[in-house]
């Protein structure tokens, strides 16, 4: 009997636990974190954060952005106005005021950008004037090549058998595409190059030297680049398909209202009221670069390096490097 009672208690416990167990679990899954588990005292958890932020602060980080657009339309300049700092190509002629010189060829320059004991290991990649020929046939031939090129050194160090610890990533993270400022409808020539070049990098078109234009052309050009975009079903950074959550949709759709975003490039600075400017001098005044009220130039800065810096980074590895990758890897395993 005894042997008997206890296997017949033995179901009835069984049987009454899972009935209970969901009544008390449903609550902690469904509430939010603080309030379904309740933390008795200090865990220090909160220190993971301070660990990755030291971590970074000893080890730097990359980011790799690249300028394409025609001659004259100011990329080195904007470069050097972004980071403040004299990261493009200058003249080494001495003696002389110091002079960026005309792009002719494809070229990289790293720097390493230090700001409050952050390092940035910052590679700016200028392009030789793009549609600046007569005859623009597959002008974009040795730009894709490039940023595939980057692609593949990276796939070629991840499928070592001993690998790096660290990977240098050469991978280009921005593309930023230089419109000039003709007040017009989008040309083919850009079109293209923007098709081609959306399903491989991240790219933020701007208009250059939009002091050029008055306020209602500004507005008006905009809205006609941003019909051409849909139209023609490009995809520029930040991408729709690539929001996270609903808080990161709201942020980018109010930037993608925004793009392509009218600036205007200098790397001298003035004297406006008592303080010192970056800017340019015009007969009528100066146009303050970082004065949202001039130019959109504020807002690309907080783009490319204040909110969206690591979101490129992410972007490049997940989507345009991983689809690179496993095409690369589908060629190879093919008999």
């Amino acid at each position: 009997l005894p042997t008997h009672a206890g296997s017949s208690l033995e179901p009835e416990e069984c049987s009454m636990e899972p009935l209970a167990m969901p009544e008390e679990e449903v609550p902690l899954s469904v509430a939010p974190g603080p309030v379904g588990c309740q933390l008795f005292g200090y865990v220090g958890i909160e220190s993971v954060l301070d660990q990755m932020k030291i971590k970074t602060m000893k080890t730097g980080f990359e980011f790799n952005i690249m300028v394409v657009g025609q001659s004259g339309l100011g990329k080195s300049t904007m470069v050097n106005t972004l980071f403040k700092s004299k990261v493009s190509r200058k003249s080494s002629q001495p003696g002389q005021e110091e002079r960026i010189p005309k792009t002719v060829q494809l070229q990289s320059i790293t720097h390493v950008i230090e700001e409050k004991g952050v390092k940035m290991k910052l590679t700016v990649t200028d392009t030789p004037g793009f549609g600046d020929q007569i005859n623009n046939e597959n002008c974009w031939d040795p730009i894709i090549k490039y940023i595939n090129e980057q692609y593949e050194r990276y796939l070629r160090e991840e499928i070592l058998i001993t690998r790096k610890r660290k990977i240098p990533d050469t991978r280009v993270h921005g593309c930023v595409y230089f419109v000039p400022p003709t007040g017009h409808w989008l040309r083919p020539l850009d079109l293209e190059f923007m098709r081609r070049l959306s399903k491989i990098v991240n790219v933020v078109p701007v208009i250059a030297k939009a002091d050029t234009l008055t306020l209602e052309e500004r507005a008006e050009f905009k809205q006609r680049i941003q019909e051409d975009l849909k139209t023609h079903a490009i995809s520029v950074y930040p991408q729709e398909d690539f929001d996270q959550d609903p808080e990161d949709r709201v942020l980018n759709d109010r930037i993608r209202e925004k793009i392509p975003f009218a600036v205007v490039g200098a790397d001298q600075e003035h004297q406006v009221n008592g303080k010192r400017v970056l800017g340019r001098k015009t007969k009528w005044g100066i146009i303050e670069v970082e004065n949202p009220a001039h130019c959109e130039f504020p807002l690309l800065q907080d783009l490319l390096i204040r909110s969206h810096l690591q979101d490129l980074k992410d972007i490049t590895h997940n989507v345009h490097y991983e689809s690179y990758r496993v095409q690369r890897l589908n060629e190879s395993n093919r008999p």
